[in-house]
């Protein structure tokens, strides 16, 4: 919880999206508006002999536009995506690091499974041509930390910086600490968020053996369901999501547009199972909670969840418990919950970075984007997700939830900004 003692505030001036609904901010929105699915047959590897053929890649992504052309080569795909969400995000907020204290500005960006193409194409170069042809660049190729590492190289930012790590929670992690640097006077803004590009062949292949994934190879765009009866797993996708978090002072200062208020977050493990939710959703069930106690509001003030919603059938199940749990029956069946992996399908370690990118502006723009693809009520999935259309909503307190392999649970609670 939050509970720093800090007279301090924390609040969100940019958002930088890449999504395999779309790379920026305007585009990724409205086609997470209007309902497109990004998922499609995998074109990153050869998906001959798999059970699972489709994915949700980011598409007609060219790396040397967000980074030095000479540095592409240099590091993997998720620190690509993490390049182009940081610069995003810092254009989308209209910070100049010029007129900034660099020491006071710092990175806190993960991801799930890092640098895992480089490493399967490095050790293809070994078995293939020996020792000698390993890559020199290979560790920083592998290194999760690289992403937050190139960003402070390319924009200057000089305070804290480093990679949390929690499976499918790091994006959500990675915001809650940073909001909580902030609160302690360790920085005056923060990027923070995740990034991932896990769709390879030992990414997809245990995945897809340890059954988590869908098997509509024959339809992947109604694959990803969450939240429906007929949910059979998740699709697995890549991308990055980060925001700019400011000390509030600081950001009235420089004049920014202030989208939304980091008011709280929950950080919890269920300490039951390396992968499986702990089916009572305890966990999940007191991070929501902290989050809203640590904001100082009640829960019948939430408007809308922006939930995990993995389309699994577990996960789906577990989390409408929790969130039954935390706010109440009466106040889980007012607030308007979607899980937007109907759309960019389950993007591993940058989900909670995309998915609080998402919350953001939906609570800026008074409408709430829609869980795609639900077709069938699950009688154990039983409250108002939105279903296939988006909604006008004037939003006063979101959530967003993460539950990660590990039982990791973050919940962070945005609120609309009041002077």
């Amino acid at each position: 919880m939050t509970s720093t003692g800090s007279s301090r505030r924390v609040v969100v001036t940019g958002v930088g999206l890449v999504t395999p609904v779309g790379v920026g901010n305007e585009t990724a929105w409205e086609n997470l508006c209007s309902g497109t699915s990004g998922a499609d047959r995998i074109t990153l590897i050869d998906t001959t002999g798999f059970s699972v053929n489709f994915g949700c890649e980011v598409k007609d992504f060219e790396p040397s536009d967000w980074m030095p052309a000479k540095e592409t080569k240099r590091v993997d795909r998720f620190v690509h995506f993490a390049m182009a969400a940081a610069k995003l995000t810092l254009d989308d907020a209209a910070f100049d690091m010029r007129q900034e204290t660099a020491e006071r500005c710092g990175v806190v960006l993960g991801s799930g499974i890092g640098g895992v193409l480089s490493m399967e194409y490095q050790f293809r170069r070994f078995d293939a041509k020996g020792p000698g042809r390993i890559s020199p660049f290979t560790i920083p190729l592998l290194m999760v930390n690289c992403a937050p590492g190139m960003i402070a190289i390319e924009h200057g930012f000089k305070g804290l910086n480093y990679a949390p790590v929690t499976a499918c929670a790091t994006g959500s992690h990675s915001i809650a600490l940073a909001m909580r640097h902030i609160l302690c006077d360790e920085a005056d803004v923060i990027l923070a968020g995740g990034a991932e590009a896990g769709i390879s062949t030992l990414g997809l292949g245990g995945f897809a053996n340890m059954k988590a994934l869908s098997t509509r190879n024959d339809d992947p765009t109604r694959a990803s369901r969450p939240f429906d009866k007929d949910r059979d797993g998740f699709v697995m996708a890549e991308g990055a999501g980060a925001i700019l978090l400011e000390e509030l002072e600081h950001a009235k200062a420089r004049g920014a547009r202030i989208y939304a208020e980091l008011c709280g977050y929950g950080m919890t493990d269920d300490a039951f199972h390396i992968t499986a939710p702990e089916e009572t959703g305890a966990g999940a069930t007191r991070a929501i909670r902290m989050a809203i106690d640590s904001a100082g509001i009640s829960s019948d003030q939430i408007d809308y969840i922006n939930a995990h919603g993995t389309s699994t059938l577990y996960n789906d199940r577990t989390e409408t418990r929790a969130i039954k749990q935390a706010l109440g029956e009466t106040a889980a069946r007012q607030v308007a919950i979607s899980s937007t992996k109907g759309c960019t399908g389950h993007t591993l370690g940058a989900a909670g970075g995309i998915e609080a990118a998402i919350t953001v502006l939906a609570l800026h723009r008074g409408k709430l984007p829609p869980t795609i693809n639900y077709e069938t009520p699950d009688p154990d999935c039983d409250l108002d997700y939105v279903p296939n259309e988006a909604r006008a909503r004037d939003v006063r307190y979101a959530l967003s939830n993460s539950l990660g392999f590990g039982g990791h649970n973050c919940s962070l609670c945005f609120g609309r900004y009041e002077d």
